[in-house]
């Protein structure tokens, strides 16, 4: 499995960042890549504790449930759903979205583990830093390839 924390894998997912372009159309979803952009700094915001969400307890249930099967599919399905507060359906500005999620991203291989403060997922309850690292990095690399990167 690939590792969001390995600097090596890291630059790979900002190399394919790089490749974006505001004009870049996405394969399947809603989203423009400006708006993806923005989406995927979400889950890591909630994992560095900057960002609180608050689940319905049945969803946090069914979350749970489905934790194991959905963090060890080799990807995610398209058009998974998505919790209400990372959807952007508002106009964002592609160049400070691309620095900010390169920042953020750039973060989890500097700092490493340590960097993950919220070991409890709004959703898949209790997480521990691989975990993190499994639904950070493929839900980088779904997005990346809804994006044809």
């Amino acid at each position: 499995m690939k590792s969001i924390f390995d600097k090596t894998e890291n630059e790979t997912i900002i190399s394919r960042i790089n490749k974006l372009t505001p004009e870049t159309k996405a394969e399947w979803g809603k989203m423009n890549a400006s708006q993806m952009l923005s989406h995927c700094q979400a889950p890591m915001d909630v994992a560095f504790g900057n960002l609180t969400l608050k689940a319905n307890p049945i969803i946090a249930l069914l979350g749970r449930l489905m934790k194991n099967k959905i963090l060890n599919e080799s990807e995610f399905k398209k058009n998974s759903p998505t919790a209400p507060a990372f959807i952007r359906n508002t106009p964002c500005d592609f160049e400070s979205s691309k620095a900010d999620l390169i920042q953020k991203i750039s973060r989890l291989a500097d700092e490493g583990k340590q960097v993950i403060k919220m070991h409890k997922h709004p959703f898949f309850g209790k997480m521990n830093d691989e975990e993190w690292d499994k639904l950070m990095w493929k839900h980088m690399d779904h997005h990346l390839r809804q994006f044809g990167v």
